[in-house]
């Protein structure tokens, strides 16, 4: 992805949809260059092209809400591999900040064994990944491409892994971490029971939200990779649970 790219997907997270004449004015190229780019941007499937314009879609696709927050999220996510080993075995759960963080991975730790419940993300990192790539099997839900149910959690009780990297939709001092899909949240709670470190990947806007169903307790996660907009009250919170807050630009 290129600088324009980045800076067409920054100024499209402010409203989510954007003019061509207005991204042509404001990043002072064509207006032909601007389609060129939103072209190769949906083809990438962060953005989805409209008369006139691009759109950014709220949705559970995976591509899509990686390009909402792009560069904050790839900072997330390029601080998180800091925290994997040459050669561990770890699992990455679904969300666009996961997604991006496998990339990452594949190309920085190069003989990492991935296991993950997402297809997506199995299939972005499978042609580049070095070391293997195992998706667990399940029930498939189409618009995430997460996979879930009993058959992952019997295939989870015959895999070891050092670390879980888990996206949320929402935390809260009384819910504790929370999510939208009550199957994932199955999964996600699964997964914690077994990883001897959990780490969440998100960005400070889901932290005062409270989504439908819980994943697990505060004090069940060692880290929370996020951005320095998280208020001093959930830093707090977190500190008093023993969680480890990280931000992306603090050096280890």
């Amino acid at each position: 992805m290129n600088k324009r790219h980045k800076q067409i997907l920054n100024i499209m997270s402010d409203g989510k949809n954007v003019a061509v004449n207005e991204l042509s004015d404001r990043l002072q190229v064509s207006q032909a260059t601007i389609r060129q780019d939103l072209t190769a941007l949906e083809k990438q499937g962060f953005l989805k092209r409209v008369h006139g314009g691009a759109i950014l879609d709220e949705t559970d696709d995976i591509a899509h809400r990686m390009g909402i927050n792009y560069e904050q999220k790839l900072m997330i996510a390029r601080k998180a591999v800091q925290f994997v080993k040459e050669g561990e075995t770890i699992i990455i759960e679904s969300g666009s900040i996961n997604s991006l963080f496998a990339q990452e991975i594949v190309k920085e730790r190069k003989t990492t064994t991935i296991i993950t419940s997402n297809a997506f993300i199995a299939r972005q990192i499978g042609k580049n990944a070095e070391g293997r790539v195992i998706l667990l099997g399940g029930i498939y839900q189409p618009e995430s491409e997460c996979v879930v149910g009993n058959l992952v959690k019997e295939c989870l009780s015959h895999l070891n892994f050092s670390k879980a990297f888990i996206g949320v939709d929402g935390f809260a001092r009384d819910t504790g971490f929370t999510g939208r899909d009550m199957m994932r949240a199955d999964i996600n709670s699964a997964i914690v029971k077994k990883s001897p470190e959990t780490f969440i990947l998100t960005d400070s806007s889901k932290f005062g939200k409270i989504a439908l169903s819980k994943y697990f307790n505060t004090g069940d996660v060692r880290y929370v990779i996020t951005d320095r907009n998280i208020t001093e009250e959930y830093q707090t919170i977190f500190r008093d649970a023993g969680v480890e807050v990280v931000f992306p630009d603090e050096h280890l």
